[in-house]
């Protein structure tokens, strides 16, 4: 096979990491040898044994896992309501979590557009895209971080969050959202009641008159919110997604805008709409390993089993993304394991144009995770980002 080189093409380096004795999971196959990594990126892949390198001990290597939508260091930053964190030390406690769960790229998502419940500001956004950029200039990260913006395009203040990223080139990804009740991921104003009027601890005239509030914001600000930031994103080469796109008619509107990832559909409709435009299909490893959305909505199992699944994400679960890798195809007939494997590292990579990585062959960057699988449970030994061990 075309990955496969015996005898090696030039000698060995003392600088060299070689990683033998692995079940190296490639884009289609998963076979028995070694890896050599070269100057941060993949040299050389082999089968059989060898003499030389870091013994394996037959654990599986895989690609790092690339997180495009994680909304886990806004709970480091603000762990209790109106209590806020170091944001150089809240970046560093996640950081540490997910290079942990074997994330060597993600994409922390920020919001832009702040709902009037919240106590979070556009300000306490900014700081944290202050702290993620200067932890990457200062090389204290293990993970390559980029930011993605959330934008709640129902919000009055979306058009002004968004500007307070204006020239910042780490954001890379931004997805237009509208949780207003009674449509896209809450069609069921009983699972919107029960999500948010007992988080807000509301009464029933007062959850009323929340509702309307919230569906007045989106049908004045939707529209002229999604023009002008997918226009914006478009100028600047930051990739669009579109969030919970329940109908048709939300795939038709995304994809006149221009978009690239499909997160989070909420029903077979839209997500087969949205494979058949050629979007990169999103869906959380949660819904995965629970087997169903927490907002009642479409199985991401079930969409595995129609075709219709490209990406996982993890969402609010650091761990559950190596973990759906490794599960899905234990509950999914015909998905393999470099199928499930490529859904947490290939496809998100291609989805958001990070070609250098996502996949173990020859001139990839040195991204990879040893794991060893115990009772049906992935164990993170060892993940180098690369080449450079960082957890």
């Amino acid at each position: 096979m075309s990955w496969a080189r015996k005898p090696k093409e030039r000698p060995l380096e003392m600088t060299d990491l070689i990683l033998k004795n692995a079940r190296i999971v490639l884009a289609d196959d998963v076979i028995d040898g070694s890896i050599v990594i070269r100057d941060g990126k993949i040299a050389e892949i082999s089968t059989g044994p060898s003499s030389i390198g870091e013994d394996m001990d037959g654990d599986y290597v895989i690609p790092g896992l690339v997180e495009l939508h994680t909304d886990h260091l806004e709970g480091h930053y603000a762990p209790r309501p109106r209590v806020r964190w170091n944001p150089i030390a809240a970046v560093l406690a996640h950081d540490a979590q997910v290079a942990s769960a074997g994330i060597t790229t993600v994409f922390d998502a920020l919001r832009v557009g702040i709902d009037d419940d919240s106590d979070m500001t556009s300000a306490d956004m900014r700081l944290l895209a202050d702290a993620i950029e200067d932890s990457v200039r200062q090389d204290r990260v293990r993970a390559d971080h980029f930011i993605h913006l959330r934008c709640e395009v129902s919000a009055n203040d979306c058009q002004k969050g968004f500007a307070v990223f204006d020239g910042d080139d780490r954001v890379k990804l931004a997805s237009l959202m509208d949780h207003a009740p009674g449509q896209r991921q809450f069609v069921d104003l009983a699972t919107y009641a029960y999500y948010y009027q007992r988080k807000l601890k509301l009464n029933d005239v007062e959850f009323q008159a929340f509702c309307d509030k919230r569906m007045a914001d989106s049908a004045r600000n939707s529209r002229v919110n999604r023009d002008a930031i997918s226009a914006a994103c478009h100028e600047r080469g930051i990739v669009l997604a579109s969030h919970d796109d329940a109908t048709t008619a939300h795939v038709d509107e995304a994809i006149s805008q221009g978009i690239r990832v499909a997160e989070f559909p909420t029903t077979v409709e839209a997500a087969s709409a949205s494979k058949g435009a050629g979007l990169g299909v999103l869906m959380g490893a949660p819904n995965v390993m629970r087997g169903v959305s927490h907002s009642g909505n479409v199985s991401a199992r079930t969409l595995a089993e129609k075709g219709l699944l490209d990406i996982l994400s993890s969402d609010y679960i650091p761990f559950s993304l190596i973990q759906s890798a490794f599960f899905l195809g234990e509950v999914v007939e015909g998905i393999s394991l470099p199928q499930a494997v490529a859904m947490v590292s290939k496809n998100p990579a291609a989805a958001v144009g990070l070609d250098d990585r996502g996949i173990i062959e020859a001139g990839r960057r040195g991204d990879l995770v040893r794991v060893r699988v115990d009772q049906h449970v992935p164990v993170v030994r060892t993940v180098w980002r690369e080449g450079r061990r960082v957890a």
